[in-house]
């Protein structure tokens, strides 16, 4: 199952080969999982995985590809160019004219191509010339073309759980043989180094590999005192009460929610020492302005949009200066949460009653046959009819009377809540056909 060269490091030679060898993911990989199922069949198509450092894109684009029985080309985008995904495309419709199978192209960082780059992979994709696994730490939504994002099929990995990360040392460890591990690490190490390893596979591996070279010999069972001997820098990583991923960022958010500069700035501080991604901290910020500031500060949204670019184009250690103004201006701005609650209540509807009927007066009539039809007939134009545009009837009929947006009376969306108390008032004026 393992090679055997010593000089592989350990995630290389415990990388699995078989279906059954990889851990976590089971939402995606799990028997009877969507993913598995369709390599499972040799399904194959345009897919993009999407997910953290260390939960097995690679892996698993490798296992798919070993089952398949095709040949798997494997590139980085940070050093492939539009010759060499020529190269594969035209080796691969080779194959397909003879007969054979086509190939499989693993793009790694694909979000690295620019955009003439992506745009190359479009009609092997589009006829099904390659098959297709892009993988990705940042969200396709942002970084990828959004013509290869609407030809492929977008599988999320999530990091992969404490249980898994010490299923995986444990299995490393049972074959020493192979290797070359010292087999007499005490639990609650490999617990630490789980917990410290935010869900990264590779990472656990490897500090677990460096954690059985530099352990003193005569100390055994290895403990937490020589996992801590391997510096400051370790040990903060392990320590029990650090903060995880998910949840530092959960605070960082309700802090700005409850109107708390400081201490979203003390979590921003947290995450920006321990090297967590800037553009994710930038995106969950636009969020927030959306979901928590909203029309209560319409400008929130505006800073927060502006601070993710600033972020983008100019990386750290500056960008901590853009967080930090986004932050503090979101945390002290005015709150609203009803757009989030109102596109909530009108999905919850559209999903209930399916596309309900338009009104005719608000479809489109292009032509006299559609408007013979009826298409358009009693729409009143709001710029020269405001009470006829306010009296028509808008909403399905199944819906009338639907209030999703009930603006709050919180800092600009007071102003907005008199708007549309204002435009009711002049459907209810007795002449509301005359011309405004």
């Amino acid at each position: 199952m393992f090679p055997s060269n010593a000089d592989l490091p350990l995630p290389e030679v415990m990388r699995p080969k078989r279906f059954d060898e990889v851990l976590g993911q089971d939402h995606i990989w799990g028997i009877g999982a969507p993913l598995r199922r369709l390599a499972e069949q040799d399904r194959l198509g345009s897919w993009l995985f999407w997910g953290p450092p260390g939960s097995g894109k690679t892996t698993l684009a490798s296992v798919i590809g070993r089952a398949s029985n095709r040949k798997l080309v494997v590139l980085s985008a940070v050093s492939a160019g539009v010759k060499d995904l020529r190269e594969v495309i035209e080796a691969s419709q080779d194959e397909v004219d003879a007969g054979c199978k086509a190939h499989l192209l693993f793009l790694d960082e694909i979000h690295r191509l620019s955009k003439n780059q992506q745009d190359v992979l479009l009609p092997a994709l589009e006829s099904g010339v390659i098959k297709f696994i892009g993988a990705t730490t940042e969200n396709p939504s942002f970084e990828v073309n959004a013509a290869v994002n609407s030809r492929s099929i977008i599988f999320r990995f999530n990091k992969i759980t404490e249980e898994s990360l010490l299923a995986v040392m444990n299995r490393a460890l049972s074959s020493a043989g192979h290797t070359q591990l010292r087999t007499d690490i005490a639990p609650d190490v490999l617990e630490a180094i789980a917990r410290s390893s935010a869900g990264d596979a590779r990472r656990a591996l490897n500090i677990l590999e460096t954690l059985c070279a530099a352990a003193p010999s005569d100390v055994s069972p290895v403990d937490i005192a020589a996992l801590k001997s391997m510096g400051d820098t370790f040990a903060l990583l392990y320590d029990k009460k650090g903060d995880q991923h998910y949840d530092t960022i959960s605070a960082f958010i309700k802090c700005i929610r409850a109107g708390q500069p400081d201490a979203a700035l003390h979590y921003l501080a947290r995450m920006i020492d321990a090297g967590e991604d800037v553009l994710f901290i930038a995106r969950r910020l636009v969020i927030a302005a959306s979901e928590d500031v909203g029309n209560a500060t319409p400008m929130g949204l505006v800073m927060a949009q502006a601070g993710f670019e600033a972020v983008h184009q100019i990386g750290m250690p500056e960008a901590r200066i853009i967080l930090a103004q986004v932050t503090t201006f979101l945390a002290a701005s005015q709150k609203s949460n009803r757009s989030y609650v109102a596109i909530n209540k009108a999905l919850e509807d559209v999903r209930e009653f399916g596309a309900l009927e338009i009104p005719m007066a608000l479809r489109n009539a292009p032509t006299e046959l559609m408007k013979s039809m009826g298409y358009g007939k009693g729409y009143a134009y709001a710029h020269d009819d405001k009470a006829g545009a306010a009296a028509m009837e808008y909403l399905p009929e199944v819906l009338r009377g639907r209030h999703y947006y009930v603006p709050s009376t919180n800092g600009h969306e007071r102003v907005l809540a008199d708007n549309l108390k204002g435009f009711s008032s002049i459907a209810e004026t007795p002449n509301n056909s005359r011309k405004m």
